[in-house]
């Protein structure tokens, strides 16, 4: 078997992000140990915080898409050093409770190790993410 490179690996994570109908097709990419955390106001934001291996990573992708709509995603740019790899890009999403939009740039900030991803960190507007929510 040979080991995807961490591009391959970002790649199909994304493809997966926006097509899998079964977010444990999304979280079968990333390590039982993975080190997963998007801040946030848990209080506020049901899918933020810290996950824990393959199954909060399904729960994570869960909680997005019962609680949003995406309406737009973009990556701009992929930075790849070794297992390190950084994505930058911008989101659009409609809060289905709320009806209000979240408008945000990110960065996702990952380790991919072996073919999969190890740690994972999302930043964006966190303090829009929570307003929206309210």
């Amino acid at each position: 078997m040979t080991t995807q490179t961490p591009q391959a690996v970002a790649e199909d994570f994304f493809h997966r992000i926006a097509t899998a109908e079964d977010v444990n097709e999304i979280a079968a990419l990333v390590s039982e140990n993975v080190d997963w955390l998007v801040a946030g106001n848990t209080q506020v934001v049901p899918w933020v915080g810290r996950k824990h291996g393959r199954k909060g990573v399904a729960e994570f992708y869960a909680q997005i898409r019962t609680h949003l709509v995406s309406e737009h995603f973009e990556l701009k740019d992929i930075l790849i050093k070794d297992k390190h790899l950084v994505a930058i890009g911008e989101l659009a999403s409609r809060v289905k409770k709320t009806q209000k939009m979240i408008e945000t740039e990110f960065v996702l900030d990952m380790f991919i190790e072996n073919g999969l991803i190890t740690r994972f960190r999302m930043f964006e507007d966190s303090y829009a993410v929570s307003e929206a929510c309210l």
